[in-house]
Parts: C-alpha cells; structure tokens; sequence
C-alpha cells in the first residue's frame, strides 16, 4: 500500500545520500544503476534498504531509452562507481538495472556497460515496476516520464498486468520551448530546470503533457484504475500531475522528488553483496 511519508522520507534520505555517505563497513550492499536519457545515476543501498551514497550526473549517451553511445555511457558509468567506491572505501561488485517497456532488444547494451564497468547484473527489470518497489502500490498505473520515453505498468493486486512504452518525454518537453522561447535546445533546458520559471514553463509545454496523459489515458482502456502514480525526472516539473488528473479524469499522485524514485527501486532489486576492499 503506498505511504506518501514512507516513499517521502526513503526519498529524502536518498537526496542526502548524494553528498553524504552512510557506510558501515562490513554491511552488504545493494546497487542501482539507471541509464536514463537525460541523466544516469547510481544508488547504493544497505540491506536494509537505507541510502548509503548515490551519484547523479547529466548524460545525453541514450535517445528514447536505447543507447546511442555506448563509449560514453561505459565512460560516465566508470566515473560515477569510481566515485562511489573512494566515498565508501570499497569495489561495488554487482549492480541491478532497469528498461523502459518495450526496449527488450537493448538489454545486452545495458548489460555490456555494466560489465564494461567490472561489475556483474544482479537483475533486470522494467522502469515502472522498478519504482514500484519505492511506492509499494497494489493496485494503480505508474507512470514513468524520462528525458525520451513515456512507461507505464498497471498493477493488479500487487502484480503487473500491462506494460506499455511511449517515446516521448522530457526532450519533447524542451524542443517545444525552445520553439516558442526562440532558445536553443541547452538553452530552453536550463530554462526548463530553473524553479523561478515552472509556471511560467508548464503553460508552454501544457498541451505537450496532454498529449502524454492522452497516450496513458488510452493505454488504460479496459483496465479498472483508481490512481495514476507519477516518476521520473519529467514529472519534476510543478504542476504536471494536475494536468494528467484533469487530462485523464483520475486521481494523480507525484511523490517527493520523482527523479530518484525509479533509481532507488532499481537498487532495491540487486541481490544485496559483500563489497572487495577498494583497490584505489
């Protein structure tokens, strides 16, 4: 069942897991890595499922959830886990990763950097019902809005029943105001990013967010759901659930810091390890 302050405080500690580090040594260790389209990001937990160091950085390596450049997601990869591993004093050895739906065909990609990075996949599994090990719905839709895709899984009874993919996300968001700002692509994302000017940002992208909640709306036909669940770094983006509710017509709910939720689902899932001393 979700638990707004549960999924709030797990997220804030992650927050604080980004300059701060809670290692106790000895403990296993649990790893997260989310090849985004916009950023990736690594979350190290505990067993215990508590935020011990996280590392996030912009990356433009993937378009639409697939890799276009794979020497410069390996490279990003190499440098957030070397990060990490001065910060705890120790080699991480295993990690987990998520895919949009649909994006299948991709995994040995994935995989590859992962492996690439000197570290074995612990699990694979979809965006979606990554961050539903956060947001611990039983019944419901979440939906995942990226830098390129738009995923969806809808849960019954605590399982996934339907899960779709849309390429559409925070790039398509972007390219809209560049064209009504007259600004360019890096130009309209800082603007985009910039929390003086989300409403001012949610106006011009409105009919873009439609779009998206129109795509959920109709990939929800037939299904019973109550609630709509919104992640992703997209959805950071103030204001946006109130467009998917009255787009839809069904409650819509954004949890803290939508960003780190499918990151920390992600590391939740790896099969918890004993970390090698750090060879730096």
């Amino acid at each position: 069942m979700y638990d707004e302050q549960a999924v709030k405080s797990q997220i804030e500690q992650v927050e604080k897991s980004l300059k701060q580090t809670h290692y106790t040594p000895g403990e296993k260790l649990k790893v997260g890595i989310d090849l985004g389209t916009a950023y990736i990001g690594i979350v190290v937990l505990n067993e215990q499922d508590a935020p011990v160091a996280s590392e996030l950085q912009e990356a433009h390596v993937l378009k639409d959830g697939i890799i276009v450049d794979y020497v410069g997601a390996l490279q990003i990869v190499k440098q957030l886990k070397e990060k990490l591993e001065k910060r705890l004093g120790v080699t991480l050895l295993k990690a987990s990763i998520a895919m949009p739906p649909g994006t299948e065909s991709s995994i040995k990609t994935h995989s590859h950097v992962i492996e690439g990075a000197e570290m074995e996949v612990s699990h694979i599994l979809d965006e979606p019902t990554a961050a539903n090990n956060v947001l611990h719905i039983s019944e419901g839709v979440v939906v995942d809005i990226g830098g390129g895709t738009t995923g969806l899984s809808i849960f019954k009874e605590g399982k996934v029943v339907y899960v779709a993919d849309e390429p559409t996300g925070g790039t398509h968001l972007t390219l809209v105001l560049a064209g009504s700002h007259h600004l360019s692509v890096e130009e309209a994302e800082s603007f985009k990013k910039n929390p003086i000017h989300q409403s001012e940002v949610l106006g011009s992208v409105k009919a873009v967010i439609e779009k998206m909640a129109t795509i959920v709306k109709n990939h929800i036909k037939g299904y019973t759901v109550d609630t709509i669940y919104l992640c992703g770094g997209t959805c950071c983006l103030h204001g946006m659930e109130k467009v998917f509710e009255k787009t839809v017509g069904i409650k819509t709910i954004k949890p803290s810091n939508p960003l780190l939720i499918t990151p920390t689902g992600i590391a939740m899932s790896c099969e918890p390890f004993l970390p090698s001393k750090a060879h730096y």
